[in-house]
């Protein structure tokens, strides 16, 4: 066995971390944890992995899960086209694999939801194939063990990150190699500030050898991120509140919000346009509730929420009178899980 794996391996079978979806018996476990582990910290999905298990323990039992519970068992841990792809894949695994996930890779590949990473992820985790897995964490600490200068998320730099991963990986010991990569990643070779001195690959590190660790990895320059003003109207009649379902492809798709429009100018104004012109809802603002700044991947947005009221009643196929009290079963994103919260709070349900 090659000095790195050696050992890195024998620092991992001291160091490892203790996680729900470890030396779990089911490929299913496994899947469901790379898939929520995709753009998101351990500590943040540990408590979903465990109430996703709690609720959909099977993958008939999530084929066979309304599309509404699916996204509110996954609301707030955000990139929402995993759980789509997540209860589209179990529907076809159910229909086509017995309810079985397929050890063939090129067919575990079609699947909705799963690329190259995941595959060789579940290929290593959990059928115990010697395949090699790269998502961030693996590219950075990569990055440092052999000190690319080549942008990692390059097509160059991602050729160059998966030969190294293939030619390092030590047969028989790919799903272990693999993990210890990732709780390398995470304990010790971080984002900012590697804490080289108790790394076990220290020596090996040809960044730490060249002084280099903090250059790398090397990303491709940032676009400036555009920033976007929404206005949403928050309508209530009969102790129920009007709500909108999102086209189901795009971001949040699926997911429910209250009507909103972009606008520019003074938002107060904009707001009534923006619903009549987006829902065909005519409506009179009453009073300014907040102003919320949220972040997404390509943009930042800063929605102002208005009191409404409705002056003609719109026959929108995607608009849905919802009772207060039943606000917390419709699936949502930060921003209107904020609303509604306040709404909640501010009406006593």
């Amino acid at each position: 066995m090659p000095r790195l794996s050696s050992q890195l391996l024998a620092w991992y079978n001291k160091n490892k971390r203790t996680l729900p979806w470890r030396g779990h018996s089911d490929a299913y476990a496994v899947w469901v944890s790379e898939i929520m582990l995709q753009q998101t910290r351990v500590e943040t999905v540990i408590p979903y992995f465990e109430k996703w298990m709690k609720i959909f323990p099977t993958v008939r039992v999530l084929a066979e899960a309304s599309e509404r519970d699916v996204l509110n068992a996954w609301e707030g841990l955000g990139y929402y086209s995993r759980a789509r792809n997540l209860h589209k894949a179990a529907k076809m695994i159910v229909k086509e694999y017995k309810g079985q996930l397929p050890r063939d890779l090129d067919v575990l590949i079609r699947l909705p939801g799963i690329g190259r990473y995941t595959v060789g992820a579940l290929a290593s985790i959990a059928f115990g194939m010697d395949e090699p897995a790269l998502d961030g964490n693996l590219k950075r600490v990569y990055s440092r063990l052999f000190d690319m200068s080549e942008p990692v998320d390059s097509s160059e730099g991602e050729m160059i990150l998966w030969k190294i991963a293939k030619d390092n990986l030590p047969k028989g010991y790919a799903g272990d190699f693999n993990q210890a990569l990732m709780d390398l990643g995470a304990a010790i070779c971080v984002p900012k500030r590697p804490r080289c001195l108790i790394c076990p690959l220290m020596k090996t590190c040809k960044a730490r050898i060249n002084g280099t660790q903090e250059q790398r990895p090397v990303k491709s320059p940032k676009k400036e991120i555009p920033h976007r003003m929404h206005a949403a109207g928050v309508i209530i009649k009969s102790r129920r509140v009007l709500l909108v379902q999102r086209p189901l492809k795009g971001l949040l798709g699926g997911m429910w919000e209250f009507p909103n429009g972009r606008v520019s100018g003074d938002p107060a104004k904009g707001v009534v346009k923006a619903l009549e012109t987006g829902y065909s809802l005519k409506v009179q603002k009453k009073e300014a509730m907040s102003i919320i700044q949220h972040t997404y991947t390509h943009f930042k947005l800063t929605a102002h929420v208005f009191r409404c009221e409705l002056l003609s009643e719109s026959k929108g196929e995607n608009l849905k009178w919802v009772s207060l009290k039943k606000l917390e079963d419709y699936p949502m994103g930060k921003v209107d899980r904020q609303i509604a919260n306040a709404i909640v709070q501010r009406n006593g349900t």
